[in-house]
């Protein structure tokens, strides 16, 4: 059975941190994922090789060796931030749904945006630092603080004193058992993006649908995704902050006819929740945060229940 669901309570309450004098140390965890640079030279399996790819297609391996350097020099950086009595773990963001993350941890994101929100699935109570190897090129939303900050901002997460922010997220529960949360959004629909057929039931209405698909956003992600269909609609919707305990919610391309509707098709959410019940045979999927290989299958008959998860990530701003 597959969960990405914690257990703890919402707020901005400080964690009860255990120092050398009253037991276990806290735990730093830093979280990275191999730049674009590794990722060529993994592919290629040398330098050369990588350079020459790029080269034959007008491209240059100098500007992502430069982008490489500074994510290595930002990790150096951040490592050597953290008090030497404290224990220490550096993990992939690949190994994130296999690592066991511990109530007394400190997690450090350093990478882009990204990284943060996929790190929210697995975490608790965790205070969660974003830290930006490259401020003049990724634009720093989530991770908003530069290396030199991390020594700081570590001891004030240990200590119960870093600035929290909680951040809402978002949850969908199968009945089956299953639940998924995300930072961002969760996406309902079929997994190649063609037209999907279920029951849609929102604020007591109910409305058998057809579409390519049902986004369910944050106020986090109302800057993406969510901000991208309000938009193309225009029709202006105040959509959530990214603290608010509220959805908001599109059904993309509903098409009328044939005993299918398309009159609910997008709204905000400030209580309860959006239900689903599939009704197509194969391909129904529900992914979060745009990571469509890990999903759980949604399949004829199953309801899924979609609604604000009961912890919001603590993210340090």
């Amino acid at each position: 059975m597959k969960t990405r669901t914690a257990t703890g309570t919402l707020g901005s309450q400080p964690l009860t941190r255990k120092t050398q004098g009253g037991g276990v140390p806290p735990r730093a965890v830093v979280v990275r994922r191999p730049s674009p640079y590794e990722q060529l030279l993994a592919r290629h399996g040398t330098k050369g090789q990588a350079s020459f790819f790029l080269s034959a297609r007008g491209q240059s391996l100098g500007s992502l060796e430069t982008e490489h350097l500074a994510l290595t020099e930002a990790l150096r950086r951040v490592q050597d931030a953290i008090p030497g009595q404290w224990r220490r773990a550096r993990i992939e963001r690949a190994d994130l749904s296999r690592f066991t993350f511990e109530p007394g941890d400190v997690v450090l994101a350093v990478g882009q945006d990204g990284l943060v929100a996929n790190i929210a699935r697995f975490v608790d109570d965790q205070p969660v630092i974003g830290i930006n190897p490259l401020p003049d090129r990724f634009p720093g939303v989530l991770v908003p603080h530069r290396p030199e900050a991390a020594r700081a901002l570590l001891r004030a997460a240990a200590h119960g004193d870093a600035p929290i922010q909680p951040r809402t997220m978002v949850q969908v529960s199968l009945d089956d058992g299953q639940r998924l949360r995300a930072l961002n959004e969760l996406f309902v629909g079929h997994r190649s993006h063609q037209s999907a057929r279920y029951r849609l039931t929102v604020e007591g209405q109910t409305e058998r649908q057809s579409s390519s698909g049902l986004i369910v956003s944050t106020g986090t992600g109302a800057t993406g995704w969510a901000a991208s269909i309000a938009r193309s609609r225009g029709a202006p919707m105040a959509l959530p902050t990214p603290e608010a305990r509220s959805l908001a919610w599109f059904v993309r391309e509903a098409w009328p006819g044939g005993g299918l509707g398309a009159d609910l098709v997008g709204g905000v959410l400030a209580q309860g929740g959006v239900e689903v019940v599939c009704e197509q045979d194969d391909g129904g999927v529900i992914f979060g945060d745009g990571i469509e290989d890990d999903h759980l299958r949604f399949t004829w008959g199953q309801t899924a229940r979609i609604e604000v998860a009961p912890n919001a990530l603590r993210w340090v701003g």
